[in-house]
């Protein structure tokens, strides 16, 4: 029996000389360098003891000695956890207990506070460092440069990722080998990557955006990376030219559209920008366009499944749509209450189904069995609908849907018309709880830079737009949203924020 991730992923390298990361100090690591690396890590975590299917929980900064250790785990047999650095000691506790992790590889810097945490769990810690030193790599520097690959197959777990747990206790979605290895391969045909791609790489690898999409595609391909520690438009501007691709969340596009260096020479060389992890304004939209030449490839995925839609590479990129269903993926808009499939164009739950969807929640037979249907169809719980065109709007968080006075209001619909308003640079609509309705629509906007929007003029566009019960009762300018890691806007943050607004 073969192991179907590391064979597809890693394995196919084996004796390549060609690069594989171009490091900001002018290093690079070539493929069969990185699996060297890899396979020296993995003899030290069989050495530790740790056995396949074992969980190694890790929480440290981007380099490549830590996406090598995900390349160890794939050959070890080992289940890997990445973990978001800003994770607190109290947070991770829940992480390491929840998972029952043999090995928790962090900072040195965090490592006394984990090892007290982690010892009476019955975890191991090893330390790495942000310019790949630590415990494990010393370690690491005295192994055999060759790993035999433990024997997996493609229904074994590969990693868990926790997910944000804003309404409750964080979920580990268990994601298989043929979970990744599948949709890796599929975004490659589709977004056609080849090994001359040089993919400009600036995300965190503690998410599914970085790790498994960015990075397993690049493997797949057999292409290279840029591999940056994180975003910095100068520095992304400065090495452009020398790539061929980038992913990105949209505050990386804004963030360049804001720097007039950012031309259309600058991106002259490059065939591909793909934008996910929330939505991309249409204004982001038009402005790069006409800034670059290029359409953004607006794409939609979540934790549990990783990449279930994509608008095309060939043909039209829609702006505020998150294209077609990816090949061997399928996709419905059911009703909440029924479960029936709605007719075309009408709102509902999107439900997904194919070799992307995760094989559920770690020890949460009842969560997996309300968001896992016997059928194998997953409730995302984002809402959305599905055009005259085929292509698929996402509209909302099902958590996120308002109903004021016995309606049914999708915030998207309302942020769609604040957003375009003279002097809106973007805008969030929430419900908040209200004496007589239940809830009522409150507007968060942000205005462009050294703008003043006209709430009465605003307030007008919407009367004329929408539904008298749709109106927000109030519009709040603020400097900016409250957002996560990957760029994506806070809603249960802005609802405690302002939650108290028609009660107290």
């Amino acid at each position: 029996m073969a192991n179907p991730l590391f064979d597809g992923l890693f394995g196919i390298h084996a004796g390549k000389t060609t690069p594989f990361l171009h490091l900001p100090d002018g290093q690079i690591m070539t493929h069969d360098g990185f699996l060297s690396l890899a396979a020296q890590m993995a003899h030290v975590m069989a050495r530790l003891g740790l056995a396949p299917g074992d969980r190694v929980a890790v929480q440290v900064e981007k380099s490549p000695q830590a996406l090598a250790l995900y390349a160890a785990c794939a050959q070890a047999g080992l289940v890997f956890l990445p973990l978001n650095t800003g994770y607190t000691v109290d947070e991770l506790r829940y992480f390491i207990e929840n998972s029952g992790a043999s090995l928790i590889v962090c900072d040195a810097g965090n490592v006394i506070a984990l090892r007290e945490m982690a010892g009476p769990l019955g975890a191991r810690t090893e330390t790495l460092n942000a310019d790949g030193s630590g415990s494990l790599t010393d370690q690491a520097g005295e192994m055999p440069t060759a790993f035999d690959t433990v024997a997996r197959s493609g229904d074994d777990l590969a990693a868990f990722l926790y997910t944000s747990g804003t309404t409750g206790r964080s979920k580990g979605a268990m994601l298989t080998q043929d979970n990744l290895l599948s949709n890796a391969h599929t975004l490659v045909d589709e977004w056609r990557f080849g090994p001359d791609d040089v993919l400009l790489h600036a995300l965190p690898i503690f998410h599914t955006h970085g790790l498994f999409v960015a990075t397993n595609v690049v493997l797949a391909s057999g292409g290279s990376m840029i591999f940056l520690p994180k975003f910095d438009a100068g520095q992304i501007i400065r090495l452009m030219p020398q790539a061929t691709t980038m992913m990105g969340v949209p505050t990386f596009y804004t963030r360049l559209l804001d720097d007039d260096s950012f031309t259309r020479d600058v991106a002259a060389h490059m065939r591909l920008f793909v934008s996910g992890s929330a939505p991309l304004l249409a204004e982001t939209h038009v402005q790069f366009e006409n800034r670059t030449g290029h359409r953004i490839l607006e794409r939609y995925g979540m934790t549990e499944t990783n990449m279930n839609t994509s608008n095309p590479y060939e043909g039209e990129r829609r702006a505020g749509t998150v294209g077609f269903p990816l090949p061997g993926v399928d996709l419905k808009i059911t009703d909440a209450e029924t479960g029936d499939t709605l007719p075309q164009g009408e709102i509902g739950q999107i439900e997904v189904r194919g070799p992307n969807v995760f094989k559920g929640y770690w020890q949460m037979p009842e969560k997996t069995a309300a968001e896992l249907r016997d059928d194998g169809f997953f409730i995302t719980g984002d809402l959305g609908r599905i055009d005259g065109d085929g292509y698929v709007h996402i509209v909302g968080r099902n958590k996120d849907l308002i109903i004021s006075g016995g309606y049914n209001i999708y915030p998207k619909e309302i942020e769609l018309v604040l957003d375009d308003q003279p002097g809106v640079l973007e805008s969030a609509v929430i419900g908040v709880p209200h004496p007589d309705f239940g809830e009522t629509v409150l507007g968060v906007i942000v205005p462009q830079a050294g703008a003043t929007p006209d709430s009465d003029a605003i307030m007008e566009a919407v009367r004329a737009s929408l539904a008298r019960f749709k109106h927000p009762r109030r519009v709040i300018v603020v400097d900016a949203l409250p957002r996560n890691t990957m760029g994506k806007v806070q809603k249960n943050v802005l609802r405690d924020r302002y939650g108290d607004m028609f009660t107290a």
